[in-house]
């Protein structure tokens, strides 16, 4: 029943995207979808978390931070895009990011082709986890 529910809720989010982008169409900034979606969202009483920072460590040592899009019901990471074409590197940023924040299931939209473009991530079962500490 857990997957039913999550299922439920990433089609409510594209369901959310899709909206956005029949209104308004491709040639956005990706700043402008967001906002856009993070409304969207609310109307449906999804709750979540825009611009997630998570600190990255190598071997121990603070090397930066990243931050996500969208982390929905605590449940789903949203990585949002406005690009002509999503290419293997975005695939690899949202798998990544499901690592680093502990999720399962996330979602790359992208708002710039003429049609909505959207891959469900789910977490690669080997990778290791043990260097990203929990947040």
């Amino acid at each position: 029943m857990i997957e039913k529910i999550n299922d439920d809720l990433t089609y409510k989010i594209i369901g959310c995207a899709m909206k956005v982008h029949s209104t308004l169409g491709n040639g956005f900034q990706e700043v402008i979808y967001q906002r856009a979606l993070a409304i969207e969202m609310e109307k449906q009483g999804l709750s979540f978390t825009r611009e997630s920072e998570i600190p990255l460590f190598y071997d121990g040592i603070s090397i930066g931070s990243r931050r996500v899009d969208f982390l929905v019901e605590d449940k789903v990471l949203v990585e949002l895009k406005a690009l002509v074409k999503l290419e293997d590197v975005h695939l690899a940023q949202g798998l990544n990011y499901l690592v680093a924040y502990k999720i399962d299931k996330g979602l790359l939209i992208n708002f710039g082709a003429q049609s909505l473009q959207v891959k469900r991530l789910r977490t690669p079962k080997n990778k290791p986890t043990s260097r990203i500490p929990k947040i």
